[in-house]
C-alpha cells in the first residue's frame, strides 16, 4: 500500500551508484542499526526510538550535535543541542522506494510543515542506483543546507557500505 504524493516544484534529485546489492542498500535505510550507522550529517549522531515501516508507519530519533562546528550552528539557530525528528512513511515497497514526509518544525520563527522525501533504489549488476527526490524547504538558504545535509548523508550511506561488505 502506498499513499502517493506529488514532488512539489522546484525538487532536487540527488543521485548515487553503490557497490552493493539493493538488498543492502534497502536495509541500511530501513532498519534502526542501519539509519544509526549513517542517517545524519557529519557531526551528529542518532538515536532511533520508533520504526514502524509501512505507509502512515512512523520513523522517531533523537539527532545530537557532536562536533564544534554542529553545536555552534544548532545553537546559533536556538535549537537545542539533542532534537527528536519524526518521519511519516507514505511509500514502502522492499527493496524499490521509500517514500516520507518530515516535520520541519525545529525553523526559528516560521510554522511547522511537511516535507516530501522520495528514495528510489535500482539494482545495476552488481551495483545499485539510488535517486533520491528532495522538495524545496520553505526558502533558499534552508533548502540549500538541507541539500548539502542529504548529500553528505549519502555519502555516509556509502561508508556504512563499505564497512558492511569488506
Amino acid at each position: 500500500m502506498t499513499t502517493e504524493l506529488t514532488p512539489s516544484t522546484g525538487t532536487a534529485r540527488i543521485e548515487r551508484i553503490y557497490d552493493a546489492p539493493a538488498e543492502l542498500v534497502w536495509e541500511l535505510l530501513t532498519t534502526a542499526a542501519g539509519l544509526e550507522e549513517w542517517w545524519v550529517p557529519d557531526g551528529f549522531d542518532i538515536r532511533v526510538s520508533e520504526l514502524d515501516l509501512r505507509p502512515g508507519g512512523r520513523l522517531r530519533y533523537t539527532m545530537t550535535a557532536t562536533s564544534p562546528e554542529q553545536v555552534a550552528f544548532v545553537r546559533d539557530t536556538g535549537n537545542a543541542l539533542s532534537t527528536e525528528f519524526c518521519k511519516t512513511f507514505t511509500e514502502v515497497a522492499p527493496p524499490a522506494r521509500l517514500a516520507y514526509l518530515s516535520l520541519i518544525d525545529f525553523v526559528p520563527g516560521h510554522e511547522p510543515y511537511e516535507h516530501l522525501t522520495t528514495i528510489d533504489i535500482e539494482p545495476a549488476g552488481d551495483r545499485t542506483s539510488l535517486v533520491m527526490t528532495l522538495d524545496p524547504l520553505h526558502d533558499e538558504a534552508w533548502t540549500r543546507q538541507h541539500r548539502a545535509h542529504r548529500g553528505n548523508e549519502l555519502d555516509n550511506l556509502e561508508a556504512a557500505i563499505r564497512r558492511r561488505t569488506l
